[in-house]
This record gives C-alpha cells, structure tokens and sequence, in this order.
C-alpha cells in the first residue's frame, strides 16, 4: 500500500522473525508495568485490548471480513480506556463513554481513509466496507456513526463530566463534522471529500481531548 510502503517491516530491514518477538517482548513488559503498577482492573482491560488488537483484528478479520475496522475501532478504544482504569480503579459511566467516543471517531475516519486510498486497499485484498460493498453504503454508515459519535460525545456533560465550555465547543464541532459527512451524498469527487473527512476527524479528536482535559468537573470525584 502506498501508505504503508516505507515501514520497516514493508521494506525489509527488520525480519518477520525480528518483529514477531519484539512485540511479544513490549507486550510482556506493557503488561507486567500494568499488573505491578496500576491495579488489577486496568491489566485485565489492557490484556483484553491486546488480544483482539493481534489476534482478533490482525490475524483474524482484517483481511477476511468488512468487519474488521470495527474491530479494530474497539482495539483501538482500548488505550485511553486503560489510563482512565488506571487513575479510577473503576469501569464505570466515564469509562463507558470513553470507550463509545473513541469506537464511533475511528468508524468514519477508518472509512474516510479507505475511500480516499481505495485502489491502495484494492490492491492489498484488504475487504474494507467501501470496496466490499460499494461507497454510498460506506457513506451511510459514515452518516450514523457520526451522529452518534456526536451524542456520546455530549452525553460526557449530561453525565456530569465535563462542563458548558466542553459542551459548546464539541457540539459545534461535532455539527460540523456531521455536515461534512452530509454533504458526502452530493459531492462529485469522493476522495477529496474523504480526505476532507478524514482531516477534520483528526481536528475534532484534538480538539475533544483538549477540551476533556480542561473542562472536566473534579468536584464529583468524575476523572475524564
């Protein structure tokens, strides 16, 4: 894949074999600094994250099934789930909502890249959902993922966990980014509206981030 192309392992200057046990060696030591560092909670969250990342996503559906980026979304939802566990000892709303967030973001930025490099996932066999089924079917799932990405995001408020000024800028973003996914369905050139989506998904995570971090409501013992 043209994206891919110049990754060490792609161009050859690590072997297989190499890359095979320096992911075994990080994945014991990530999770030995978890189980003796952190709490019980957040290595079982962590040890969960990494099995469906490898075996589950990797080696299993992301060559074999549109499901995969699904798959990989709820992997990928893992890390930030795990410093909340870390610092909360608790699965509860806030983790939740993190965990929904970060699920629903990666669905439209995941398919806002394999529209724009579609010949690139063509080419690898990689049966992302824009080329195993068509891109107006990828645009509607697009469309709902976002919408609900929007919800979940404002829902971190109604919870108690963030205040007014997370509110108002994340809902004036999340419009926005509901707009762009809109006008999807009337656009001439799909990759520039793709990449479009994709640029102002990685504006928006930024941006919700930023704003969890300054504006979240320490009185109610809530940690986001």
């Amino acid at each position: 894949m043209e994206r891919t192309k110049n990754r060490v392992l792609v161009k050859g200057l690590v072997s297989p074999k190499v890359a095979f046990f320096y992911g075994i060696m990080l994945g014991l030591i990530g999770a030995g600094i978890l189980y003796f560092k952190t709490n019980h909670l957040t290595f079982i969250i962590g040890l969960i994250g990494l099995f469906v990342y490898v075996v589950v996503y990797s080696l299993w559906m992301k060559r074999t099934s549109v499901y995969g980026t699904l798959i990989g979304s709820i992997s990928g939802s893992v890390p930030p789930v795990v410093g909340y566990c870390a610092a909360t000892n608790s699965f509860d709303i806030g983790a939740i909502l993190l965990f929904l967030i970060l699920t629903l973001w990666q669905m439209p930025h995941s398919y806002a890249i394999a529209i724009y490099r579609l010949e690139d996932y063509k080419k690898a066999g990689i049966p992302v959902l824009p080329l195993k089924n068509s891109i107006p079917n990828a645009k509607i799932h697009m469309l709902i993922y976002t919408i609900l990405f929007v919800i979940a995001t404002l829902m971190l408020t109604f919870m108690s966990y963030t205040g007014v000024i997370y509110f108002a800028v994340v809902a004036i973003l999340g419009l926005r980014w509901l707009w762009i996914s809109i006008k999807g369905f009337k656009t001439t050139d799909n990759r520039l509206w793709a990449r479009q989506m994709f640029l102002f998904s990685i504006i928006i995570i930024t941006a919700l981030s930023f704003m969890m971090a300054i504006d979240f409501i320490p009185f109610t013992g809530h940690m986001v």
